[in-house]
């Protein structure tokens, strides 16, 4: 099972890396991310069978990648950077904001158009804290299996959408499509260079797991690469292949969880789910939009930030686009301690469903 399983982790990636070729020769919006994910999704809806029992993604493997995220977004954290984040407590307001709007639009669309039970129709309104929703859901009883579901598409939708909308705005395409990246182009990075980040990368992973950072495989890099930099005593750098490795694995790895999904559940709850994304999307383009001036921070900076996907796909998305990702980061750490704060404060208001 363990070969099985090893083999076919393999044939996921080199499947995902042909869709992101052919994604990138097409010029789609973060193509090495989304063109890995359709692929390997289409692989797990549609031929089940083809599965090895039970398999999941290896976390562990898939961890090597998005420390490498977490290391380039440190990267580009500069004392110049540290200046503008003194009016980063207006966007954070923004944010604060938006966490109780979405909620309660959220809710309304689960409960009242998809039928689902008020418990499962609030954790599954959650905009943000994947894991959280989940834990918190099936201590109150939700349906676990459409919980699952929901979250994960809200994620999907979003790193889907959000560059799309982008690149329909700019009239281009986005990501390193357009040849944009943060990484580095040279691709001989000094041997001391990718050594000093493979050690940030370790402390970083160490530092994050015992201080219980959140998303700690990408926050406890990000938080080493950044104060390598700052200090000036050596620099943090990796050649831009790895970025679309790194992109290639996470898009598979978020494939993969496609698997075991029926088609009827998987229709409806897209449909919710694009419904779902579509108003926080508004919701955080106009508060986005409101800020602008307030913030002195650029829309698109502000947009990828309000936007409610995952921390680490996030992260990405900002750090393929170049859109300051550090701040990027900050705001959607933020947006999932809120989050988490108002899943126990109002959750526990909702009668515990009890199993029949």
């Amino acid at each position: 099972m363990v070969r099985n399983s090893f083999l076919f982790t393999i044939l996921l990636i080199i499947l995902g890396t042909m869709g992101g070729g052919l994604a990138y020769h097409l010029h789609l919006p973060l193509p090495w991310m989304l063109g890995s994910l359709f692929v390997t999704a289409l692989l797990c809806s549609f031929f089940p069978r083809s599965l090895p029992q039970n398999y999941k993604f290896p976390q562990k493997f898939r961890m090597i990648f998005v420390a490498t995220v977490g290391l380039m977004i440190g990267a580009q954290v500069t004392p110049d950077l540290i200046s503008q984040f003194r009016f980063v407590w207006m966007s954070l307001i923004g944010v604060t904001l938006f966490v109780p709007l979405a909620f309660w639009g959220n809710y309304t669309i689960f409960h009242r158009f998809g039928r689902y039970d008020q418990v499962t129709a609030f954790y599954s309104a959650a905009p943000g804290g994947l894991m959280e929703s989940i834990a918190l859901g099936e201590e109150r009883g939700c349906d676990i299996k459409i919980l699952t579901t929901q979250q994960f598409l809200r994620i999907i939708v979003v790193i889907v959408l959000v560059p799309t909308a982008m690149s329909i705005w700019l009239g281009k395409p986005v990501g390193s499509s357009a040849g944009e990246s943060i990484a580095s182009h040279d691709v001989s990075v000094p041997a001391t260079t990718i050594a000093v980040s493979f050690v940030a990368a370790i402390v970083g992973l160490y530092l994050g797991r015992v201080l219980k950072f959140p998303a700690s495989q990408l926050t406890g890099p990000l938080f080493m690469a950044a104060l390598i930099n700052l200090s000036g005593i050596a620099s943090v750098a990796l050649p831009e292949i790895v970025l679309i490795i790194s992109q290639l694995v996470i898009g598979a790895s978020l494939g993969s969880r496609f698997a075991g999904l029926t088609g009827t559940m998987l229709v409806k709850a897209m449909g919710l789910s694009m419904m779902s994304v579509c108003l926080m999307l508004s919701i955080g383009g106009a508060i986005s939009f409101g800020l602008i001036h307030l913030s002195q921070t650029p829309f698109d900076v502000l947009f990828i930030s309000f936007s409610p996907g995952g921390i680490i796909e996030m992260a990405l998305i900002a750090l393929t686009l170049g859109t300051n990702p550090a701040l990027v980061s900050l705001h959607h750490i933020y947006r999932i301690l809120i989050t988490v704060v108002a899943m126990g404060l109002v959750g526990r208001r909702f009668p515990k469903v009890v199993a029949q």
